[in-house]
């Protein structure tokens, strides 16, 4: 009675599920741990995806309350168990993350490897300048890192 029937709820039963929804929502990020909203992996983000379109679904009454909650709690649990996985298989790991891929290798970009993954000159220049690197001269190593995100090593300074 508190959160309604599963097709159509009136506003009270709605704030009262979207409440629950909320701490429920907390609780699954708990669950499935904090780098599923951090340095999001394909994993994480799909997950992730899910996860916010069933809890919205089940909080605007388009899903059977119960049921779509307890669906939706396999799938943080699944994520949870496969993360746990991943540390101890490494071909798992393998499977389930991206791969660091090299985009500068002392000084000289590696432009194929740019073009399969989508980063244009700019990106990779901004990427350098965030690290403090003015650009690809100045970097031994910048690797896209399964977060997104370039990570460099900087080039010793010569002189």
């Amino acid at each position: 009675m508190l959160i309604g029937p599963d097709e159509g709820a009136n506003a009270q039963q709605l704030c009262v599920r979207a409440v629950l929804i909320f701490f429920v929502g907390v609780i699954f990020v708990r669950v499935s741990g904090r780098r599923t909203f951090s340095h999001a992996t394909p994993l994480d983000i799909v997950v992730a995806l899910i996860a916010g379109s069933n809890l919205s679904r089940i909080m605007t009454g388009k899903a059977p309350f119960w049921s779509a909650l307890a669906a939706t709690f396999v799938l943080v649990v699944l994520h949870r168990v496969l993360v746990m996985l991943t540390i101890r298989w490494n071909w798992l790991a393998k499977l389930m993350k991206a791969e660091p891929v090299v985009l500068v290798r002392d000084g000289q970009e590696d432009r194929a490897a740019m073009l399969r993954h989508g980063i244009g000159e700019a990106d990779l220049l901004e990427g350098l300048r965030l690290e403090q690197a003015e650009g690809p001269r100045e970097v031994r190593l910048a690797t896209l890192e399964n977060s997104g995100k370039i990570s460099v090593v900087r080039a010793p300074k010569s002189g």
